[in-house]
């Protein structure tokens, strides 16, 4: 393996939106720092599922909708 081409990798603490922490190995900062999430995989919808309500915007999925409706059996 070549040396001095990999991004260091090191321990560093995750802070949720909640509050709770873990520690966890990443490339991110230096050893020992902290990254905050402002955003939490246990509470926000794209990780949860949120209302799983799909938007339409300007008729896109009406389009691919009727375009497909007859394959396999929609």
């Amino acid at each position: 393996m070549k040396k001095d081409i990999h991004p260091d990798y090191h321990t560093i603490k995750v802070v949720m939106t909640d509050g709770s922490e873990f520690f966890t190995r990443s490339t991110y900062g230096a050893e020992g720092d902290t990254l905050n999430l402002d955003i939490d995989p246990r509470t926000h919808p794209a990780w949860t599922g949120g209302d799983r309500q799909l938007v339409d915007r300007g008729g896109r999925v009406s389009r691919f909708k009727n375009k497909y409706a007859g394959f396999l059996g929609s």
